[in-house]
């Protein structure tokens, strides 16, 4: 399946969704492509905010059912990663290569000073919007400061994408095309971070596996 045939049979489904439910159909879409990121928010949300244009929707009616969707689908992420834990969580990675309990602390440390801008932040970026609820439940984040910051940023996000196909009406695949754009941005910087990541773990490999009397030289 194509890319544009994926969006067209996504769009249709939305659309479906809210010729049954109204804009309730928004929100139980946006939670879905929470939990499941190959469903393209940037699809979703300018269609809802199209078919506000056109009076079938009320505009405010789709922002809160959306942000409401996209509230429940991070807190079940958030609910997965508390599951997990930590312990579990250190558990895995003691049985991964190229990944060491170190990295694992590092992380939670960086969390743990950074939580509240992580989430913030990560509900605007596609890919991270979503994933970004896991570390918070491993990392058990205030549930309250969990959910201010991710509806505080999850509101922006849809305000934006619906709002620009309520303005753009029928043009409002273009949201879509931009979006994909600054999509196809952040997972090539995210490839090269994962690229640099195994080659430094790689090579402190090597360096742990070379005798003492050879490191010397």
């Amino acid at each position: 399946m194509t890319t544009h045939s994926f969006a067209s049979t996504v769009a249709e489904w939305a659309i479906g969704l809210m010729e049954t439910l109204g804009a309730p159909g928004a929100g139980v879409a946006i939670a879905l492509e929470n939990l499941f990121p190959p469903l393209p928010s940037e699809v979703i949300l300018p269609l809802a905010g199209f078919t506000a244009a056109q009076g079938t929707l009320v505009l405010w009616h789709v922002l809160i059912w959306t942000t409401a969707g996209s509230v429940v689908g991070a807190v079940l992420l958030y609910g997965l990663g508390a599951w997990l834990g930590r312990d579990r969580l250190r558990a895995i990675v003691d049985r991964m290569p190229l990944v060491s309990l170190e990295d694992v602390d590092k992380a939670e440390s960086w969390f743990n000073r950074h939580g509240d801008w992580a989430v913030l932040i990560g509900r605007l970026i596609p890919i991270v919007r979503s994933l970004i609820s896991i570390p918070a439940g491993v990392e058990r984040m205030s549930i309250w400061r969990f959910l201010a910051f991710t509806t505080l940023g999850s509101g922006v996000w849809n305000t934006l994408l619906v709002g620009a196909g309520y303005q753009l009406g029928e043009q409002w695949h273009v949201v879509e095309q931009g979006v994909g754009v600054f999509q196809k941005v952040v997972i090539v910087v995210v490839g090269l971070l994962v690229v640099w990541w195994v080659v430094k773990m790689v090579r402190r490999r090597q360096g742990q596996d070379t005798p003492r009397h050879v490191r010397k030289r």
